[in-house]
């Protein structure tokens, strides 16, 4: 079945990437469509603005914080032609440094392991299983790479959105509602389960109580995606003071592994051109 689904699970990949960024305006900005008006705001809550004020309570405090360090295990849908959903697993070990520096380990439920590094300087993506290893030049600080890998690159990176200096006003200009659905633990953690909605994606998080509101659990759908899938994140051990080490943000590839482009690096051929390729291969 692993076989049989693989190009839709590439699918779902680059469609729950793209959705999330989207969804929160990292990767480019909505606007109301020219003669049409902004719909009247709802009367708000008590509770609801509960629930706003612990979510932007955890955005600003991810936002501010200059170096940390967390483990997340993921889950998410790919979709099949039937409509029935198969769950693919991931975990990654982050580690952050402000303002441009990062490292992100990530292992597939199938065993194949990636890395991916900003440098400062430098992007590098090793791709173990396969043996090969690509780089580009670093644009600059964490949000600007971060959009160009996602959105110039065409690569994954789930919840980007969390990795942003931006994220406070991000979730204030593209969450449209948030409710506060009760106080609960995850992992002995006391935590607050909230539910927002944007325009594109549910959302429910859940975010610690006390003085240092970091998300604990995590579920996206993507209600305008066929068969709404979702995207499932538990994270742990976090560490907001971890120890970074020269070699943290350098990447290695290992022995033999060969370099390659980024696929988005690639020429673009012309129609004239791909079809002159085309006949020369048939003949």
């Amino acid at each position: 079945m692993r076989s049989n689904s693989e190009a839709w699970l590439q699918a779902v990949r680059a469609a729950a990437t793209a959705a999330l960024l989207l969804t929160t305006g990292v990767a480019c900005a909505q606007a109301p469509a020219p003669g049409k008006k902004a719909p009247a705001a709802a009367v708000v809550t008590e509770s609801q603005a509960q629930a706003s004020a612990i979510l932007m309570r955890m955005a600003d405090f991810l936002a501010g914080t200059q170096r940390f360090s967390v483990s997340v295990n993921g889950d998410y849908d790919a979709v099949q032609k039937s409509g029935q959903k198969i769950a693919f697993g991931e975990t990654r070990k982050v580690i952050l440094s402000r303002p441009d520096r990062l490292r992100v380990e990530g292992e597939r439920s199938d065993g194949a392991k990636m890395l991916t590094v900003f440098s400062g300087k430098e992007i590098v993506l090793v791709d173990a299983a396969s043996n090969v290893y690509a780089t580009a030049p670093q644009p600059g600080g964490l949000d600007d790479t971060i959009v160009y890998f996602v959105k110039d690159l065409g690569m994954r990176l789930p919840l980007a959105v969390l990795l942003v200096s931006q994220l406070p006003a991000e979730l204030k200009d593209r969450v449209r509602s948030v409710d506060y659905v009760e106080k609960t633990s995850v992992q002995g953690v006391p935590s607050h389960h909230l539910a927002a909605r944007t325009d594109t994606v549910d959302f429910q998080v859940w975010v610690a109580d006390g003085d240092q509101p970091l998300p604990q659990r995590v579920v996206i759908t993507y209600k305008r995606a066929k068969g709404e899938p979702q995207f499932r994140a538990q994270f742990s051990d976090w560490n907001l003071a971890p120890a970074i080490a020269d070699s943290t943000f350098q990447a290695n590839p290992p022995d033999g592994a060969q370099k390659i482009a980024f696929a988005a690096q690639l020429p673009r051929l012309s129609p004239v051109a791909r079809k002159s390729i085309t006949v020369k291969g048939a003949k």
